[in-house]
């Protein structure tokens, strides 16, 4: 498997990030990741490397200043920086550079040559258009050729292939550690070959001589990692980029982890030796245990940070300084709590630092802190901490600190923040995003054109400069041609009739016009006539909510997050039906963790303010207990009395919430189906808010209706079920829709496979060793005590429980406890988490019998996982006696 860097430094980058977000220009940081070479798991990719290479790549040309480095990232040989920065290609408008120049060049550098480029490391050349998708970059870049002459650079989605912004110039990095002179590593291969003794040597002298021969053609060989001792001679380590300090948190256990990695790497070098792969010239990849104490001690400037004062035969210290550091719980977000250790803080004379979060919730925590007469001040790049004041800056670490001999203390928010989101234009009805998504004689639709055909495209010259065209064919002999740049006017004719029986538009008519203003007055006849038809309580009188007022934004601005646009465009939508008087019925579709609770808390929030009630079910236990806790936090500096309705209330419980139900008192209801029991009665209810509305049945459906008619009505769901789903296209029902997803969310990667208990061990301690939680899926709940029993001896360390919906309220209730708080490492549960359910620090998930799920089951459950900004793993497996294509063809 590929051993990737533990979780603790690039927690130390995120947090180093996040707190010198006001000092960027002056001290910036960048994380060296590291894996095992030749080990490579199944679906990994270079990523790990290419991302050294922007570490190593920025940190000699000076763009940042601090490099953090784990224990085998220090160890493990890479590109000299002699030979990296040579290697560099710097771009910029009014170069000449031939594209086929340029492209002999990014292959050499190991860029792969595609059709579209849509990952790092890609390009494809089009005639005069090269697209390259660095690995340093968020976004590939656009070169547009005049002749050799680079006319235009700008960056791109890689999705819709749409132009964003428009740059001067680019730098290029290599995508590969391995750059090698091929002649002369040939040379090196059969130097080798001719030293080689030994039983395997017939074996590997074969390979060798194979290999030089490729090499001698200009191929490079699949398993060029193998070579890496021939080619740089010496090779480099991160010790040869750095002539400053060198700080070593942790000494001892770093020690330790060093004298591990060169354990485990010598057991592996032992098994390749020994099946042939490798020989003992080609055995050095990492130095070793006294190499690194030797380059420890020869950087001339060496601090150790240890958490105990304790002697030392590794190092003789020239200098001892100690220094009393404890650390804080972090700060929940109420802000009594808050208050109250601040003024003992600033009693005592501190000088604090409060990391708000963003730059939102800074200023508004500056302005709480004023309004309480707390002496404060807003961080600017030269700000210092002052005794007796609070220094209030944008930005979040996971815990706070404090130095009491120094006078000194730091409190963090407890989750981490976003940053502000890129913003982007929401464009409904974009069919086409790539040409490969369409094939000749496909029928599309030309914004401004009407119905054609797509020929394919075409190279046509144009005032001597060739370009790439999309030729469609009109009615007759009519033809067009489409710029490829101007993709986004051209949309997948979605009509539903035959193709063949389908009539093009004639060019040079008024028919195409005429046919879009018909259709648009159809579509409005047709949803007037099934608004009639089908919903009774559109007739009814709804509820015209007041407008916003302080309360309502001030609550809004205190959302520890920064918006998605989507989130921002759903909100908008929803008010706007609430404040009418038509009753509303939309529906909020978004992919799981995109934000769909909170667009209910502020449509829940405005009806509280109208002096009206509020309920919101869930289709779970475990989901209506999250949504309560939730909304406790949420609306904590608001007098809003919030209960929870469901099987963890005890009869008396649930008795007196039933009595404040129906006198008023209670203002938010969440719950389960508990909540439309013929006993449950409101005083005035003027929302219902249903989440995940496809886990309820047709029987609680038709109770909703008569039992919320005229309330307004908001489902909020990621797999809506086709008839609601139908109502919305239809124009029935709204529908608001979240695309976007919140910064620094990386997609869940999936995996489908037959079970097997070695890659299952294998996904669960990676997991475990990022510090990371697991959910494992075993749906039956009569063995799931032993699914349990047998994850434990495969993984004896491990800490392990199981959950499943026969467990009482109380049961249930400390597994979550015990998960939430990391002293679960594996959850191992049926389909209780199905929905909702939100733990970022759970971010692998392994599903058992996958082939026996729904489609919208997998969907909901994968998205359990990836709800921080790590990445995230989901492993459906099937049952090993059934083939894989019998699998799919039931999915």
């Amino acid at each position: 498997c590929v051993r990737k860097a533990g979780a603790v430094p690039y927690e130390c980058y995120v947090a180093l990030r996040k707190l010198f977000s006001d000092r960027w220009n002056l001290c910036q940081l960048l994380y060296f990741f590291v894996c095992f070479r030749f080990l490579a798991e199944a679906g990994a990719s270079r990523e790990y490397e290419q991302m050294r290479i922007t570490a190593l790549t920025a940190f000699a040309a000076g763009r940042c200043r601090v490099l953090c480095a784990s224990a085998e990232a220090v160890m493990q040989y890479t590109i000299p920086k002699t030979a990296l920065l040579p290697e560099m290609i710097r771009l910029s408008r009014g170069m000449e550079f031939a594209p086929s120049q340029l492209a002999e060049r990014l292959v050499r550098l190991g860029f792969l040559r595609v059709e579209q480029v849509e990952a790092p490391c890609q390009f494809s050349v089009r005639g005069d258009i090269v697209d390259i998708f660095p690995a340093q970059e968020t976004l590939p870049v656009r070169l547009e050729y005049w002749g050799d002459e680079i006319d235009t650079i700008s960056w791109f989605e890689p999705e819709s292939q749409r132009r964003t912004d428009s740059a001067e110039e680019v730098e290029i990095a290599p995508a590969k550690e391995a750059l090698p002179d091929p002649a002369k590593l040939a040379e090196r291969l059969r130097e080798l070959e001719k030293s080689m003794r030994g039983k395997q040597a017939p074996k590997f002298k074969e390979k060798l001589e194979r290999d030089a021969e490729l090499l001698d053609s200009g191929v490079l060989p699949g398993d060029l990692d193998l070579y890496f001792p021939l080619i740089y001679d010496p090779p480099a380590t991160v010790f040869d980029y750095c002539d400053g300090a060198v700080v070593l948190c942790e000494t001892q256990n770093l020690l330790d982890a060093i004298r591990g990695v060169q354990d485990s790497y010598t057991e592996d070098v032992r098994a390749m030796l020994e099946e042939g792969r490798i020989c003992r010239k080609l055995s050095e990849y990492y130095l070793d245990f006294a190499s690194v104490l030797e380059r420890f001690r020869g950087s001339g400037k060496l601090v150790c940070m240890n958490l105990f004062l304790a002697s030392s035969g590794t190092f003789s210290f020239a200098k001892t300084l100690s220094a009393e550091a404890t650390q804080l719980a972090p700060w929940s977000g109420a802000l009594s709590l808050l208050l109250d250790d601040l003024r003992e803080y600033l009693r005592q004379n501190y000088a604090v630092t409060v990391c708000a979060g963003t730059e939102k919730t800074r200023g508004i925590l500056m302005q709480d802190l004023l309004d309480e007469n707390i002496p404060c001040m807003l961080a600017k790049p030269d700000s210092r901490p002052e005794r007796g004041k609070v220094l209030v800056m944008p930005s979040g670490i996971s815990a706070g600190f404090s130095y009491p001999e120094a006078g000194f203390v730091c409190i963090a928010q407890s989750k981490t923040q976003s940053t502000v989101l890129k913003k982007r234009k929401y464009k409904k009805g974009q069919e086409i995003r790539a040409l490969s998504e369409i094939s000749e004689g496909d029928l599309v639709v030309h914004a401004e054109y009407g119905i054609g055909r797509f020929l394919g495209i075409e190279k046509v010259d144009v005032e001597g400069v060739t370009k790439d065209y999309i030729k469609l064919e009109y009615a007759g002999t009519d033809t067009l041609f489409v710029p490829a740049t101007q993709l986004d006017m051209v949309s997948r004719y979605i009509g539903g009739k035959d193709d063949e029986n389908v009539k093009l538009n004639k060019l040079g008519t008024q028919e195409w016009h005429k046919t879009r203003s018909n259709v648009k007055k159809a579509v409005k006849d047709m949803a007037a006539q099934l608004i009639k038809l089908y919903a009774a309580r559109q007739k009814a009188e709804g509820i015209a909510f007041l407008p916003d007022d302080d309360t309502q934004n001030d609550f809004e601005r205190r959302f520890p997050y920064v918006e998605t646009n989507d989130q921002l465009r759903s909100i908008e939508e929803i008010k706007h039906d609430m404040e009418s008087p038509r009753p509303m019925d939309r529906l909020l579709c978004g992919d799981v963790g995109f934000g769909k609770t909170e667009v209910a808390f502020r449509a829940a929030l405005k009806c509280i303010l109208t002096g009206k009630q509020c309920v919101l079910l869930a289709p779970t236990t475990v989901l209506a207990n999250q949504h309560y806790q939730t909304a406790l936090r949420r609306f904590d500096p608001i007098p809003v009395n919030i209960e929870l309705l469901s099987r963890f209330r005890t009869k008396k419980q649930q008795a007196q919430i039933l009595k404040d139900v129906a006198c008023g008192k209670v203002d938010l209801l969440i719950g389960t189906h508990r909540v439309i029991s013929q006993d449950v009665r409101f005083a005035a209810l003027g929302l219902a808010i249903i989440d995940e509305e496809q886990r309820f049945g047709v029987a609680a459906q038709e109770r909703f209706k008569t039992m919320f008619h005229g309330v307004e009505m908001l489902t909020l769901s990621a797999t809506p079920i086709p008839r609601t789903l139908n109502m919305a296209l239809s124009g029935i029902r709204d529908m608001s829709v979240l695309e976007e997803p919140p910064q620094d969310r990386y997609p869940v990667q999936s995996f489908v496979l037959e079970y097997n208990p070695g890659l299952i061990q294998q996904a669960i301690l990676r997991e475990m060793k990022r510090g990371g939680q697991v959910y494992y899926i075993h749906n039956r709940v009569e063995t799931i005590m032993q699914c349990a029993g047998r994850l434990q001896r495969m993984i004896p360390n491990a800490r392990i429980a199981y959950a499943h919906g026969r467990m009482t309220e109380q049961e249930i209730s400390e597994i979550w406890r015990r998960l939430v708080d990391y002293e679960i490492d594996i959850l191992v549960c049926t389909t209780i988490i199905e929905t909702g359910v939100d733990v970022p620090n759970v971010n692998t998930l392994i599903l058992e019998s996958s082939d026996r799920f729904g489609l919208a089951q997998l969907y909901q459950l994968r998205g359990r996982v990836g709800r921080s900004n790590r990445r995230a793993y989901a492993y459906f497996t099937y049952q090993p006696n059934r083939s894989l294509s019998e699998v799919a063809e039931k999915r």
